[in-house]
C-alpha cells in the first residue's frame, strides 16, 4: 500500500485521521525466459484499488515508493462518483505497470 494523500484532521465525510492509498489487488505473475513477448505481457498485468484507509490501520515502515505521476491526479475528491475512481485506478494501474516493468522496486510486486 502506498499513501497518495494523508488527510490529518478528517473531514466531514470520515471525521478522522485518514489517508488516501493505493495497493495491488492482483499481483503480476511469474514470468521466465522462454515465454513469448505476448504471454509476458499478459503476465505482467496489475489489478489495482484505490481507497481511504483510518490512520489506526496502517502500519508505518521504513520503505518508501515514489510515485510522482499520482499526486495530482488522484485525490479525495475521486470518490465521488464511481466513473471517476475508475478513471483513477486506471492511472494508477498504468503507473505501476510501468514501474513492474522497468524493474523498479521489485519488492513491492510480491505478495506478503
Amino acid at each position: 500500500v502506498v499513501i497518495i494523500q494523508p488527510v490529518d484532521s478528517g473531514n466531514k465525510a470520515h471525521p478522522f485521521g485518514h489517508a488516501l492509498v493505493a495497493g495491488i489487488e492482483r499481483y503480476p505473475s511469474k514470468i521466465t525466459r522462454r515465454m513469448s513477448k505476448t504471454r509476458q505481457e499478459k503476465r505482467s498485468k496489475i489489478k489495482p484499488f484505490v481507497k481511504l484507509v483510518n490512520y489506526n490501520h496502517l502500519m508505518p515502515t521504513r520503505y518508501t515508493l515514489e510515485l510522482e505521476g499520482l499526486k495530482g491526479t488522484v485525490s479525495n475528491d475521486t470518490f465521488k462518483e464511481p466513473s471517476q475512481r475508475e478513471d483513477s485506478k486506471k492511472t494508477v494501474k498504468k503507473v505501476l505497470e510501468e514501474r513492474y516493468t522497468s524493474g523498479k522496486n521489485r519488492w513491492f510486486f510480491t505478495p506478503l
